[in-house]
Formats: C-alpha cells, structure tokens, sequence
C-alpha cells in the first residue's frame, strides 16, 4: 500500500513549513537562541499543521534528525487526549515525565486535542505544566482553545 500525499509531502523541517512563517519564524529564533519553553500552545482550526509543526519542533530541540515513517523516538511521546482524557493517564503522564530522558537532551510531551482533557485531568497536569522538570517540554495542540481551562492559556500565552 502505498503512502498518502500528505506523508509523502510532509515538511521535515520548520523551514520546510508552508503558509505558517510567523509560527516557524519565531520557533526557528528561540532554537537558534536557546530560549526554548517548557511549555507550547498550538491552537487552530484542522489542518493548519499544529501536530507536524510539534513533531518537528521535538525532534529540533532534541537536535534529532525528523523521519516520518511511524516510527517515534523514545524521548518524544505524541499523546491523543481525545483517547487518553481520563486523570488516570495525566497521572500515569505526570509521573512518567518525572523520569529523565533516555537518548535525547528533552523528553518532550505533544499532547494533540488537549481540548478533550476532563476537568479532572487538566487539574492533575496543571501543576507539571507550570513547575515542570528541567528535562521536560510540553507541546498542546487543540483546535478548540475557547475549551481549555484559562490557567492553561495563560501558562502558553506566557511561554510561547
């Protein structure tokens, strides 16, 4: 079976990115710096490249070459909050973040639909997200940010 157009067009780079100059721009600059955030906020509407532009931002702070061939390193964990909502999985999450990165320099946490976390669940990450270990980036990505919880729009508006 063969792949589909978008995988087979997929930028591997965020100077590879298309239509979102401002976003890669900005990225590109904290990477260059060395200011990078513990924390990112992706928001808008499907298909604008919110969940390719995090993976190549992972792999970037981590200085890992992005192949996107369904394999994920270990270091970078791609979480679907549309699946996984409930406080047990955040909790689960939260622990595990506190374990130091395997290979790479970040473990880096790209949670897609965060929009989708219970109330519960949001209270349960909360406190990682505003004091999180030394070694762990999260990365949000929603296209409904009207429902995330304003603590978290804050700690993304103050971080990105």
């Amino acid at each position: 079976m063969g792949k589909a157009l978008y995988r087979t067009h997929r930028s591997k780079t965020l100077a590879d990115v298309v239509g979102q100059d401002h976003i890669t721009k900005t990225l590109s600059n904290a990477l260059k710096s060395g200011k990078i955030s513990h924390a990112y906020l992706f928001t808008g509407p499907r298909g604008v490249g919110k969940t390719s532009v995090a993976r190549i931002l992972a792999h970037e702070i981590n200085k890992l070459p992005y192949q996107d061939d369904e394999r994920q390193h270990i270091d970078i964990i791609e979480i679907d909050a549309a699946s996984n909502r409930r406080i047990d999985e955040i909790r689960d999450l939260r622990d595990k973040a506190r374990l130091s990165p395997l290979q790479a320099p970040y473990k880096v946490y790209i949670i897609d639909e965060v929009h989708m976390l219970t109330r519960e669940a949001f209270n349960a990450l909360l406190k990682t997200l505003e004091e999180p270990p030394d070694h762990v980036i999260f990365i949000l990505a929603t296209t409904e940010a009207h429902k995330l919880p304003e603590t978290i729009i804050k700690i993304g508006r103050a971080h990105v």
